[in-house]
């Protein structure tokens, strides 16, 4: 039986490309507390960096023959780093969309007035756009109605972006002046969406 612990990275990492579980598991022992650490110093979550470091011995066993692996620790911590910058952006994520389900509750449980109101600043939004040069209407509605960003409505119309972008502003500043007396957070959330 080979002592794996008396072996340097470079020679645990030539046994792994030959399918030697000791050398994992040596590599497993040597490595787990110190990657968990890493983890858990940016993710705060015991659970999330036990799985973050899971996932990368699980993919190192997996892709050992694949794998182009120079020095062992540097390729372990960085893989910590990108498996913690995954696990951010995925709870920034579920935040963003548990807070929009909220908003959108909130929105649909005080339904009746609520949609009134919204109703109202629906039309009332409707005819102050008409009221906008046929220009400045144009690009209001592509960018907050069509979904396009101020480059694609300058280059569908054939302008400047800073031209779109200025329209579209004078636009946003007629419509809130002239629907001023609806709820503003109402206002915003119609406008700006």
């Amino acid at each position: 039986m080979k002592n794996f612990k008396a072996y340097s990275d470079e020679g645990l990492l030539k046994l792994l490309k030959q399918q030697e579980l000791g050398a994992f598991e040596e590599i497993y022992l040597r490595y787990w507390r110190r990657l968990y650490s890493a983890a858990y110093r940016r993710v705060q979550s015991r659970e999330a960096s036990e799985e973050i470091v899971q996932d990368i011995f699980t993919s190192l066993w997996v892709n050992r023959h694949s794998a182009n692996i120079e020095i062992l620790s540097s390729y372990l911590f960085t893989a910590v780093k990108y498996k913690v910058i995954n696990h951010l952006e995925k709870e920034v994520s579920r935040r963003n969309y548990a807070e929009v389900q909220m908003n959108s509750s909130m929105l649909t449980d005080n339904s009746t007035e609520e949609s009134i109101l919204l109703n109202e600043l629906n039309l009332a939004l409707e005819k102050e756009i008409e009221k906008l040069p046929p220009k400045r209407q144009q690009i209001f509605k592509m960018s907050r109605q069509g979904h396009l960003s101020i480059k694609q409505v300058a280059s569908h119309l054939g302008i400047s972006e800073k031209t779109a972008e200025n329209q579209l502003g004078k636009a946003i500043k007629v419509l809130k002046l002239n629907l001023k007396h609806f709820n503003l957070f109402t206002l915003l959330f119609t406008i700006l969406a």
